[in-house]
């Protein structure tokens, strides 16, 4: 069942959860009812709908951080590479991965169909994307979810475009891990700056 938690409480709620252990608060299906529905109805620019996403559950959550340890390892001296995975196995240890990809083509499609704006898709393309993460990130915390949010990206890109049979056209730009919370958020008591500094309001009665 779909929590009854206000769109507010849910915007005020979100936070950060590293420490996640790999069993879920609801069901695989409701999981991909959030993604779905993010996918369908998350607003972009021109109606042009170039985010895709790619969930990864069970073993193949696991997978995928597998793939990323042993492409960094590749990379990476060995101190650097015992630091970093630490934090791989942190991730490994969750329910679930999403990777949120734009579609190049698509992109390409309406900058060459709408000229005048050309060069303002691809800006307009990283919007709609990181709507599309906020949107998942809030709906999974409503159901109890503990998410957090990584950027691997470009040193995985071809090794889970080839696992996951990823068009080429699709660019990597996030990978969202979830799963129960064994501990409260990476910071309890956040810190705000002052609004009056952030926001304008004119001709409010």
């Amino acid at each position: 069942m779909a929590s009854t938690k206000s769109f507010a409480e849910a915007v005020k709620d979100r936070r950060t959860y590293y420490a996640l252990s790999n069993e879920s608060t609801v069901p695989d299906s409701r999981i991909q009812e959030i993604v779905k529905d993010a996918i369908l109805h998350t607003p972009s620019a021109f109606n042009s709908q170039t985010s895709r996403a790619v969930v990864l559950l069970g073993e193949e959550h696991v997978k995928t951080w597998d793939i990323i340890a042993e492409v960094y390892k590749q990379q990476l001296p060995e101190e650097k590479f015992n630091q970093a995975n630490k934090r791989f196995q942190g991730f490994r240890a969750a329910y679930g991965t999403i990777l949120f990809y734009e579609d190049t083509d698509s992109v390409r499609e309406f900058q060459n169909k709408f000229k005048t704006y050309e060069d303002k898709f691809p800006g307009w393309s990283e919007q709609t994307n990181g709507m599309h993460q906020y949107h998942i990130w809030t709906a999974l915390e409503t159901e109890g979810l503990g998410v957090n949010l990584q950027h691997y990206n470009p040193l995985i890109d071809v090794r889970l475009e080839t696992e996951y049979k990823v068009p080429s056209t699709w660019n990597l730009k996030a990978q969202m891990v979830f799963g129960k919370p064994t501990s409260g958020p990476a910071v309890e008591n956040k810190e705000f700056k002052p609004v009056e500094e952030r926001m304008k309001v004119y001709g409010a009665k």
